[in-house]
């Protein structure tokens, strides 16, 4: 089970750029050759199968005038979950902390 650190479960900017997308009946195809990225690139990205980077954040800003910001900021929320998640990491920081401890 996920460990939740936000009190909720961060979602990945991909998800609410698929649903701004949608809601605005804005094609992918045509919004990948404005931006200048493969339409794969932007499927993968609103599929969760990529992270947003800091330039397709600024890419989506100046495409959809969502601040690029507060796309990075889900990216990171997420990417600490993400992290958090992952039992040999846990660990790793675990043994980190111990140690410190001990300084």
């Amino acid at each position: 089970m996920a460990t939740i650190k936000f009190g909720f479960t961060p979602t990945h900017p991909g998800e609410v750029l698929k649903d701004e997308i949608e809601y605005r009946k804005i094609s992918q195809r045509k919004l990948a050759q404005q931006m200048g990225l493969s339409y794969k690139v932007l499927n993968d990205l609103l599929n969760g199968r990529r992270p947003l980077t800091t330039t397709t954040a600024m890419l989506f800003e100046a495409a959809l005038d969502i601040p690029a910001d507060a796309l990075m900021r889900l990216q990171v929320k997420y990417n600490i979950q993400q992290a958090s998640n992952d039992p040999s990491f846990m660990e790793r920081l675990n043994k980190i902390r111990k140690y410190a401890a001990m300084l």
